[in-house]
Order: C-alpha cells, then sequence, then structure tokens
C-alpha cells in the first residue's frame, strides 16, 4: 500500500481548489474533473 504525505495530501487538495473556483455549480466541477481525468488517461495510454 502506498502511503501519501501530507505535502502530496495538500497539494491535491490545491488543484481541487483551483478547479472549483471556477465553477458556477456542482455539474461544472464534475464535468472539469472529469476532463481532467480522461486526458490524464489518454496521456498514459
Amino acid at each position: 500500500m502506498e502511503v501519501m504525505t501530507d505535502k502530496q495530501f495538500d497539494k491535491i487538495f490545491q488543484m481541487f481548489e483551483m478547479i472549483l473556483d471556477g465553477c458556477k455549480d456542482l455539474d461544472d466541477a464534475k464535468r472539469k474533473v472529469k476532463e481532467l481525468r480522461d486526458d490524464k488517461k489518454e496521456k498514459a495510454e
């Protein structure tokens, strides 16, 4: 099992905060997160 450091944990929440700042509602936030995840998956393949 991989352990996340406090610094990694903080970095993830900083990214969420940046994403949510530009969102007008929950659906917009979900869409942006999904786009980022899909983009990351495409680059990994």
